[in-house]
């Protein structure tokens, strides 16, 4: 069933009444997980899937252009109308002069979101602070996050995260940053704190100091997918599970390799092709497992992979930068592979040669 309305109070009102002409009105898709309850992370309640907008300002790599900005409002706007409440963020998010673009679409559209107050009240940002290495004071860092708060339009960030950890070439600069998330903490600028491209070792150790501080460690951001399901995540994934910290797996597409659109002869445009050029020829055991898997769910190759984010009860934030990209999402949603089938898709991740390179960033 699909609907063009929503609903305030008692009162339905159509929702053209609150879409600018230029914006196609997007629809709602009655997806059955919104029955269940959302994931507990803290004090706050998240959707099981989130999205990144890392596109969302960075021509490099994902060829954005400002002509884009109206498809990305009504995708967010989709995204909301269906249950997502996550959105995954950056404050070095947009190349160039573009620099903050992210928050700062995400500023805009959460305050032209027409929908109902609620929805728009219980949206989770969860944005990341670089270590730039001017960054070297915790008031910096809490400066940083006024920053984004104002890119934002918002008074309190959601999760704010440490985009990497310079514990492998600046470790002098560590302690700033981990006092900069108390600031922000303390300050009462955020309602969570948590990690970006933390290794075991110093996820433990940063867990173990914001503890002492009184201050939980909520969430770690990992590059984790079945292309990407080496020793490191495996062992982060064991580590969060004991502290009670929620994994949020970031690219569980594979930056697309997994999506089964691309082939050693139909690359995507740009930087990544020299990426996927390497991998893609050895993936194809496990693209075989999920297209047969996909088959006989009535599922797509991505929503396969992403669900199998959801059973390994990390939260996955797929990037969407088009309407169609977040309608096939959403239906990773509302079910759960089998045992069986977890099986078989990480026996033909373990048996495919091909595996994702790991983020420079990321320390042991």
């Amino acid at each position: 069933m699909v609907a063009v309305s929503i609903s305030s109070s008692s009162t339905i009102i159509p929702y053209a009444i609150f879409t600018p002409p230029s914006i196609k009105i997007p629809l709602r898709l009655d997806w059955p997980w919104q029955k269940n309850n959302k994931v507990k992370v803290g004090p706050m309640s998240i959707s099981p899937m989130g999205f990144g907008t890392w596109a969302w300002g960075n021509q490099l790599l994902w060829g954005y252009q400002q002509s884009m900005d109206t498809e990305l409002e009504q995708l967010f706007n989709l995204a909301l109308d269906n249950g997502i409440n996550l959105f995954d963020t950056a404050d070095s998010y947009g190349t160039g002069k573009l620099n903050g673009q992210s928050e700062k679409l995400l500023g805009k559209f959460i305050a032209n979101y027409q929908g109902q107050a609620q929805v728009r009240d219980n949206i989770v940002i969860a944005t990341k602070f670089a270590a730039y290495p001017w960054r070297l004071t915790p008031n910096q860092f809490v400066n940083a996050c006024k920053s984004s708060l104002d890119r934002l339009q918002i008074e309190q960030i959601g999760i704010a995260q440490l985009h990497w950890s310079t514990a492998n070439y600046a470790p002098f600069q560590e302690r700033a940053l981990w006092d900069g998330l108390v600031a922000m903490y303390d300050k009462g600028l955020v309602r969570a704190v948590g990690v970006s491209n933390y290794g075991p070792k110093q996820l433990v150790k940063i867990h173990d100091y914001l503890k002492e501080r009184g201050v939980p460690l909520l969430t770690a951001q990992v590059q984790f997918s079945l292309l990407s399901m080496g020793e490191d995540q495996m062992e982060i994934k064991t580590i969060c599970d004991s502290l009670g910290i929620r994994v949020i797996s970031y690219s569980p597409l594979g930056l697309g390799m997994l999506t089964g659109k691309y082939t050693p002869s139909n690359l995507p445009r740009g930087p990544r092709s020299f990426l996927f050029k390497q991998i893609i020829p050895g993936v194809e055991p496990l693209l075989i497992a999920l297209k047969e898997i996909a088959q006989k769910r009535g599922k797509t190759v991505p929503q396969v992979a992403i669900n199998w984010c959801i059973c390994k009860a990390t939260i996955p934030i797929p990037g969407v930068k088009s309407v169609k990209q977040v309608e096939e999402n959403l239906g990773a949603l509302g079910w759960k592979l089998k045992a069986d089938e977890m099986d078989q898709l990480e026996y033909a991740a373990r048996e495919s040669p091909g595996k994702m390179i790991q983020n420079v960033f990321q320390t042991r």
